[in-house]
């Protein structure tokens, strides 16, 4: 195997095609400068005699310099190119580079790979990064040599077809989270509004009706009563539009009809959606427990100890707030232990080692009891101060009680839904039913003649 160039990544490159039994050639402009740099089972030499020693050569090097190597065009006749280059933007150039390599080279055939894997994959190996190497190219045979060369270095080929594709594949190290906008952006916006309403709660309102200053809660009062808000909110959004999806498809009687845009967007999202629901409540459950550990806490714990002993209250044990308070930790830890389960589930590494039944009573059964047992953990900790009228600062109503609006609706669309004659209904739609649908029949006369009718799918 021929690797035409010397920086980090062709050393890289070098050292995984060594190690996979390959027999390696290095062209470079400097070959005694740089030999020191690849392992020594790799011959390092000019680049004219590399191309000349190999029929498969991996183009390591940037698509500017691909002219200097255009001295090389009559030696590199019939050979296998590999270009592995990507741009610095998105459709940095009208055409892709391979496409452009090919244009510079077209007695050569060049198959596009290994741009989506990095040079630490290469070095430490495919146990440790991406597996899949996507491949494109006009020729059928080419593509198969660089698939079994991928295959032997431990990766797996991804056929992603002709060289049109080109322009695609260098695109895909350059997008930065593309299906985590929506989720990240969604995320932050319930963030904001909820932050924004508490407080005004916890901070405006004692100021202005009390003149007390309470700026110290924003850095972690305020954002531990905002944190589980989100993560409620956005776990009753995993399991939302899959109810809106099983509505449409009771309501036109068929499941051949396509979702609008926005739904299909929120359907496709639904696994952010439910990873932030989860980091957001992991950050609650580290921020609750700091709380004990803040200066404010220990002054008001002195204060209050200090304000009993005047009183001379000796016993100050209220039974219903113990319990209220042992059951809402206990519901909240059980909470967090099923969204944990959701969330490593939801990693390729183990969504593979499992089947679809598995997969799908972890994602949907238990994902479900987990937005119940949140929904516990929320009305424990609110227990009855929603019906407090001093709960309700400038008239606004509890955090906890606004949460509750979405959570509920999708709780008691799931029980509407487990009814036989809603359930069953739903099944035969998504086997295929339809409402409406007329199918046409043949049955023999008396006389023995055959006459034709139409009859409903609905009897």
């Amino acid at each position: 195997i021929g690797v035409l160039g010397s920086g980090d990544f062709a050393r890289s490159l070098a050292i995984r095609l060594v190690c996979s039994g390959f027999k390696v050639v290095v062209g470079s402009r400097n070959p005694k400068r740089k030999a020191g740099l690849f392992p020594s089972a790799a011959e390092v030499t000019f680049q004219a005699e590399a191309v000349k020693k190999t029929d498969v050569i991996f183009v390591a090097v940037f698509r500017e310099h691909y002219s200097t190597l255009c001295d090389l065009a009559d030696v590199l006749v019939g050979k296998i190119l590999v270009d592995v280059s990507n741009n610095t933007e998105i459709n940095h150039h009208k055409e892709s580079n391979a496409e452009y390599l090919a244009s510079l080279f077209p007695a050569c055939t060049v198959v596009k790979g290994f741009n989506v894997v990095s040079a630490w994959t290469l070095q430490s190996g495919a146990r440790d990064g991406n597996k899949q190497v996507l491949i494109c190219s006009n020729n059928q045979e080419a593509k198969r040599t660089v698939a079994e060369i991928a295959q032997v270095m431990g990766f797996t080929p991804v056929d992603m077809g002709c060289m049109s594709a080109a322009c695609e594949i260098e695109n895909i190290p350059l997008r930065l989270l593309p299906a985590w906008k929506i989720p990240i952006f969604l995320a932050l916006g319930l963030f904001l509004c909820f932050f924004t309403y508490n407080l005004i709660r916890q901070v405006i309102h004692p100021y202005i009706r009390e003149q007390k200053n309470k700026l110290y809660k924003i850095p972690i009062e305020v954002v531990n009563t905002t944190l589980p808000c989100v993560a409620y909110v956005m776990l009753s959004l995993v399991y939302l539009p899959g109810v809106l999806a099983a509505c449409s498809q009771l309501y036109y009687g068929t499941k051949y009809r396509r979702f609008p845009d926005w739904l299909d967007q929120w359907l496709q999202h639904r696994k952010q959606i439910g990873l932030l629901s989860f980091f957001c409540a992991a950050l609650h459950a580290v921020y609750s427990l700091c709380l004990p550990m803040r200066r404010s806490h220990r002054y008001q714990l002195i204060e209050t100890a200090v304000k009993q002993a005047v009183e001379k209250k000796m016993n100050i044990w209220v039974e219903e707030e113990v319990w209220r308070m042992e059951i809402y930790i206990s519901v909240g830890i059980i909470a967090l232990g099923l969204l944990s389960l959701l969330a490593i589930t939801s990693l390729p590494s183990i969504a593979n080692s499992l089947n679809w039944r598995e997969f799908s009573f972890i994602q949907s059964t238990l994902g479900f009891i987990a937005l119940v047992i949140s929904t516990l953990h929320t009305l424990t900790y609110g227990w009855s101060r929603a019906f407090d009228e001093n709960q309700y600062k400038f008239y606004l109503p509890p955090t906890y009680t606004l949460t509750l609006l979405v959570p509920c609706t999708v709780i008691l669309a799931k029980v509407i839904f487990s009814l036989p004659c809603i359930q069953q209904r739903l099944l035969r739609i998504r086997r295929g039913w339809e409402k409406g649908r007329y199918v046409k029949f043949v049955l023999p006369s008396a006389t023995g003649e055959y006459s034709s009718g139409e009859t409903s799918s609905n009897v």
